[in-house]
């Protein structure tokens, strides 16, 4: 995709007064209602409108078209992502392996899952619209914090701390997705976030110095 063809997907204007905020915040839970409700195949931007309460002209002051829209979307919700996990790193710093491997992973789950109606949207149109590209900053970050967190292991040294980094979080990311096919529920999610623990948990220390041949 040209540089021009991205371009076009950005919101058109960023709100900066508390009505502008409110009505980009209506629109996008409204989209994501329209969404559970009627599917990806039924979504337009006049069932957004109608539900947000705004007029289409109002819409597009924001967005310029649907796709721009579930890009912002998705865009919002994987940077809350990394700044959970870019805040967790930062609390954790000089802690346990075992410590990190919880806090780690317990973010990780509570930011991906913290609204699960609209993680199953998301992860519906994510194909759609680049999700794989957008995915790739929330990665960045997420991998860049991760990996400076781990070096500073109180007990151990991570051997690769860049590698080890990125496998865990597309471990995590996998097991995420798979639990969003199969429909995640509370429940659901709290048996995942103990079985991720234990795999970051053991994978953190077999990679720590001395622990593999």
């Amino acid at each position: 995709m040209s540089k021009a063809a991205a371009v076009r997907f950005e919101p058109r204007k960023t709100p900066v007064q508390a009505r502008s905020s409110a009505s980009v915040e209506a629109i996008m839970q409204a989209t994501i209602q329209v969404l559970l409700k009627d599917g990806k195949a039924k979504l337009t931007t006049t069932r957004i409108a109608e539900r947000a309460g705004v007029s289409v002209g109002t819409l597009y002051q924001y967005f310029p078209n649907k796709r721009s829209l579930l890009q912002a979307l998705l865009k919002e919700h994987l940077d809350h992502v990394a700044l959970e996990l870019e805040i967790t790193c930062e609390a954790v710093q000089g802690a346990s392996l075992a410590r990190m491997a919880e806090a780690i992973t317990s973010a990780f789950v509570r930011a991906k899952f913290r609204n699960i109606d609209a993680s199953v949207a998301l992860y519906a149109v994510s194909d759609d619209v680049e999700g794989t590209r957008i995915a790739r900053g929330m990665h960045a970050r997420a991998t860049k914090a991760m990996t400076a967190v781990f070096q500073t292991a109180r007990e151990k040294t991570i051997t690769k701390p860049d590698i080890v980094a990125a496998t865990l979080l597309s471990a995590m990311a996998g097991v995420s997705r798979a639990m969003l096919e199969m429909g995640v529920t509370r429940g659901t999610m709290a048996t995942m976030e103990k079985e991720l623990t234990v795999m970051v948990r053991a994978y953190l220390e077999a990679s720590a110095v001395g622990n593999i041949p």
